[in-house]
């Protein structure tokens, strides 16, 4: 167990919600292309056990991943839950035949997901949702108001304890505040990738947590070969030296960092340890 706190330490999404900083992503547990069931659904299982283990209590899924299958091997491998983990879910699109990722953002939609993440994991209430606004990486503006309206709705009938967004602008964030408040958003960022660095430091003025996903979405072949040599430097690999920039870049950024393999779980948790020079960081935001 690596503490209390969890490794990197804890944040308070929410006065009953304080979560480890460094999660997991369940996303990697699904078949190749978040699509079917796992190759190996007894390491899935174990992957999930061994987070729990190393003291993780926060756990990010959706009811799309697979379809279904990833929020059933989490019920299958950690139900009854502990009574500290918190899940973190997303709505907003759903798989097709073919295994595509169309929208799926009508009210009745949206309610229907959430019946399906309660119903696959085998809760009475989540413990956050995020309405997913945008594509995988961009957001795409618009009001989001009927959508999150939705949501809060469900809040008050008691099967949302907390909401957030994902794909979203700064724009878009406000308008949700205004219907309910915002616990989390989740958006691509990493230290290549740093449109958001405005909006993370609002929200960490705000004391609203900020979840980047694609850690190492987007570099360059010279954005790559720059965090290579600091990894070098720092004997670790560049997935841990993304991390750990991204732990020490603001306090309310949390990780969710995805894997089907227990080692690489170690590996990442290890940046939690990671402690980078004021060089390192002056030529790592270099690269953005």
């Amino acid at each position: 167990m690596v503490g209390m706190s969890g490794p990197g330490g804890s944040f308070a999404m929410a006065e009953d919600l304080r979560v480890a900083r460094v999660g997991f992503g369940a996303m990697q547990l699904a078949g190749p292309g978040v699509f079917g069931p796992p190759r190996d659904r007894s390491e899935a299982v174990a992957v999930l056990r061994e987070v729990v283990d190393l003291g993780i209590n926060h756990i990010d899924t959706s009811d799309f991943y697979g379809p279904h299958v990833t929020n059933q091997i989490i019920r299958e491998a950690l139900h009854p839950y502990p009574h500290d983990l918190r899940i973190v879910t997303k709505v907003g699109a759903r798989r097709d035949a073919e295994g595509g990722w169309p929208h799926a953002r009508s009210p009745a939609e949206l309610r229907q997901a959430v019946h399906d993440n309660l119903d696959n994991l085998g809760l009475d209430a989540l413990d956050v949702v995020n309405l997913r606004v945008g594509g995988f990486s961009d957001p795409e503006p618009g009001s989001i108001a009927e959508q999150f309206e939705a949501l809060a709705d469900l809040q008050r009938q008691g099967l949302i304890r907390h909401l957030g967004v994902s794909t979203v602008d700064a724009r878009q964030v406000a308008e949700a505040q205004t219907i309910a408040p915002v616990v989390c958003v989740q958006n691509f960022y990493n230290v290549a990738h740093r449109v958001d660095d405005g909006l993370v430091d609002s929200l960490a003025s705000q004391g609203v947590a900020y979840v980047p996903y694609f850690p190492l979405g987007g570099f360059t072949p010279l954005q790559s070969e720059a965090l290579g040599s600091v990894a070098a430097r720092v004997d670790a690999t560049p997935m841990a030296i993304a991390l750990a920039w991204l732990l020490q870049r603001s306090p309310n950024i949390l990780l969710i960092p995805g894997t089907s393999s227990r080692q690489h779980l170690h590996e990442n948790v290890a940046s939690a340890a990671l402690s980078l020079s004021e060089d390192d960081v002056a030529e790592l935001d270099g690269i953005g």
